[in-house]
């Protein structure tokens, strides 16, 4: 008995990757699999339907199930055509990965306004596209009378979560992310929808090309190893995510290696309070109180 026996899953950005991990994993683990993948560039340029296809004769091999979609998850009618493929091929739906995402890196002062629109778009639009037609589907599940158990996993980045240079666009796009999920949590419970995001931390075509992490990524040269940036260390907690009963919705969790850490949202922390309207030369001396030292600089796409 697999963890995932009879949950249909759709999973984009599947021909490479983390994707493709989830994707071989879910399998190996009972699921039926939707391997979305445009097969573009890591700036998103470009198309390919053999990776995706690649996957699904990987999956087809072990003696699993599943079908290739290329269709772009940023593009309104093809999210549509997403989720319908997994409705018309198995019968049903039961979990989104949503992990699809491109990098076009450039420091605010130097970025185009094409590279911040490809980026928001491809992660924000390109996580609400999915997601909202599963939900809608979920949805009419629901008032039908059938008992949902559906999960939708996001993909954030500790570069939305705590801020990396040089990703203003990449970290803006992944911070949101994060707060979509807690969101969808909130308005999806009473459908029987849960909704996490994980920031995954692992050895990709876009951490690759993440300055500064090009060699700190790299495979050990020892096989004995353990290699803690192995995209296939984070396939166990994101199909654990979608099983039926896992009980966790709105969080966030880091993920690298053998290690998972959950994260605490926005925070209220130090206040200041005079009863009344500031003056600028009251808040001078009084905002010292509020203290703040940046957010920590972890480096990780």
């Amino acid at each position: 008995m697999g963890a995932l026996d009879g949950r249909v899953a759709i999973i984009t950005g599947a021909g490479r990757g983390l994707g493709r991990e989830h994707a071989l994993l879910f399998a190996s683990e009972g699921a039926k699999v939707v391997v979305n993948d445009l097969g573009g560039d890591i700036d998103g340029t470009g198309e390919d339907r053999a990776p995706a296809q690649l996957v699904v004769d990987e999956i087809l091999e072990m003696g699993g199930e599943a079908v290739a979609n290329v269709d772009s998850v940023a593009d309104w009618e093809g999210a549509q055509r997403l989720v319908n493929t997994a409705i018309e091929t198995f019968g049903d739906l039961h979990v989104l990965v949503n992990n699809a995402g491109i990098l076009r890196d450039r420091v605010l002062v130097n970025m185009t306004e094409a590279e911040w629109d490809a980026v928001i778009t491809v992660h924000l639009k390109g996580h609400f596209a999915p997601s909202r037609f599963a939900a809608a589907y979920w949805r009419e599940q629901s008032k039908a009378g059938k008992e949902v158990k559906a999960s939708i996993v996001h993909t954030s980045s500790t570069s939305g979560l705590f801020a990396n240079p040089g990703q203003s666009n990449y970290g803006a796009a992944k911070s949101g992310i994060a707060t979509f999920s807690q969101i969808l949590a909130k308005e999806l419970v009473r459908y029987g929808v849960r909704s996490n995001a994980i920031a995954p931390a692992a050895r990709t075509r876009l951490t690759l090309q993440t300055p500064g992490l090009g060699d700190a990524v790299k495979a050990p040269e020892d096989a004995s190893v353990f290699d803690a940036w192995d995209p296939a260390n984070v396939s166990p907690f994101v199909a654990y995510l979608s099983t039926e009963d896992c009980p966790f919705t709105g969080e966030t969790f880091i993920v690298q290696g053998g290690a998972v850490t959950r994260v605490q949202s926005w925070t209220p922390a130090e206040k200041i309070d005079r009863g009344d309207r500031w003056t600028v030369g009251e808040l001078a001396d009084a905002a010292q109180q509020l203290g703040g030292s940046g957010p920590p600089q972890f480096g990780v796409a």
